[in-house]
């Protein structure tokens, strides 16, 4: 017999790991971004960012788990995910214009070894947990946290991008590919933007089932 409490306090447990790892990998490739330069490494941190604060709001969606109304928990989270998907609108605006201006001028970003092993990293680390929140997710019949195994397999992508960005440009000094991997995580933030503010937008958001 599944154990729905248990079920619901692994989800918490996959989501305050999302955001320690988000916010530190936010840190990393902002700080080791700014030192070489490259726009696809601060626009994959700035996304980390955005990462955590929808992770808070799956946190905060579990955590509530028979504390309050559904309607009550379908009013707070509208709120949240429209604010999550503005500042992914404002973010995008800022690195597509990074991400042009660089190659317009020739702003060549250094090779950042570092970033390759960010980018490594996530590859190897977002699809686990991509899984372990779809399985839970599926099992507590929770689309919130199916939604964010989604996402989290969309990041999963975006760093793979990324390694391809920094390493042609570690290997080759293809330096192009830096800002062209930008606007790639741009159009990614813009995407994810006008999903979320699709959600809450002519309908009310669903809330989970409780089983």
């Amino acid at each position: 017999m599944i154990n729905v409490d248990r079920l619901y306090k692994k989800g918490l447990y996959l989501e305050y790991f999302t955001v320690g790892y988000n916010i530190l990998e936010a840190i990393v490739s902002i700080v080791f971004g700014s030192i070489a330069n490259s726009i696809a490494l601060i626009g994959f941190g700035l996304d980390s960012i955005i990462e955590s604060l929808s992770g808070l709001v799956l946190v905060w969606r579990l955590s509530q788990h028979g504390k309050i109304s559904k309607t009550a928990e379908e009013r707070l989270e509208k709120r949240a995910t429209k604010f999550i998907a503005i500042t992914f609108f404002i973010l995008g605006v800022y690195v597509s214009f990074q991400s042009v201006r660089k190659l317009v001028i020739g702003e060549i970003p250094e090779p950042s070894l570092p970033g390759i092993v960010i980018a490594t990293a996530s590859i190897i680390v977002m699809p686990l947990l991509t899984w372990q929140k779809y399985k839970t997710g599926k099992q507590i019949n929770s689309r919130a946290l199916v939604a964010d195994s989604k996402e989290t397999l969309a990041c999963a992508f975006l760093s793979l991008a990324l390694l391809l960005g920094l390493g042609t440009n570690y290997l080759f000094g293809f330096w192009q590919a830096d800002p062209i991997v930008g606007m790639i995580i741009a159009a990614f933030l813009f995407r994810e933007g006008w999903e979320g503010w699709k959600d809450t937008s002519g309908k009310e958001l669903e809330v989970d089932k409780q089983p």
